[in-house]
């Protein structure tokens, strides 16, 4: 595969995606400190200006991990990427290897990014110990056939339910990449009761887009994070999600606490 003036993609096979995590509190001052200098001025001082010590952590360490995980397949040194972001605000590589695509997500305690070759990507984690108004966001928000199965669903149930709704669109509209430009009740997604059965989404005739060739993911990242993954699969067979963690940013954890 090209990279174009970064010369050939390497370790990405065409049927793959891989998801990279860590939890910004692995990530030691050493580490931070040398990440700084991956950094441009815009991304540092994004990063000074959250008021408290654990978001300009979690911020600084989206951007390393980013930049260290581009660089994975490219012959580019991580400080060399070059960033825009389109007309709805989601974040692009400009250069040097455009073929290349990415999508970032964060949360209490993780920071993912997926990345592919020539194929769009979007993804979304949520920390499942945080407290959520599910229906009500759902009756409001989401497409009436949701908002339906969410109240259907036991009490006890619903705020996994629901995230795992909120993690799935929030991936689409990432892996479109416009944004809130679509609405939430454009698109419904049918969760199957089967873990191995597909995720089922179908969309209004405004969105112009055809459902299938998009491919979904739910899953766990730890016993504390859940993960939606969307991925365009151009109607082929189903792309492979490989898990990787970014253990030179973090520290390096034994096999039994590793997703």
């Amino acid at each position: 595969m090209s990279g174009g003036d970064a010369g050939p993609v390497r370790g990405l096979d065409e049927g793959e995606a891989h998801l990279w995590w860590v939890r910004p509190e692995d990530v030691n001052q050493a580490r931070l400190d040398k990440g700084r200098a991956l950094l441009t001025e815009a991304e540092l001082e994004r990063v000074s200006r959250f008021r408290r010590a654990a978001d300009r952590r979690r911020c600084l360490v989206t951007r390393m991990l980013v930049r260290t995980t581009l660089s994975r397949y490219v012959d580019v040194p991580p400080e060399r990427w070059h960033f825009r972001a389109n007309a709805y605000g989601r974040p692009e590589i400009e250069s040097p290897c455009a073929s290349l695509r990415f999508n970032l997500s964060h949360t209490d305690g993780l920071v993912v990014c997926l990345v592919s070759c020539d194929r769009e990507v979007g993804v979304d984690v949520e920390s499942t110990s945080r407290t959520h108004r599910g229906l009500d966001v759902a009756e409001r928000y989401f497409s009436p056939r949701e908002a339906a199965t969410l109240r259907a669903t036991r009490a006890s149930a619903q705020p996994d339910r629901f995230l795992q709704f909120w993690t799935l669109k929030e991936s689409y509209i990432k892996a479109r990449g416009l944004g809130l430009a679509i609405p939430l009740a454009a698109f419904t997604f049918d969760l199957p009761d089967e873990i191995r059965s597909p995720i089922r989404l179908h969309t209004e005739p405004a969105l112009r887009d055809d459902p299938a060739r998009w491919q979904f993911t739910l899953g766990r990242l730890g016993t504390g994070h859940l993960v939606a993954t969307a991925i365009e699969g151009r109607g082929g067979p189903p792309v492979v999600i490989v898990r990787r963690p970014a253990t030179d940013l973090g520290q390096d954890r034994d096999e039994a606490t590793t997703p």
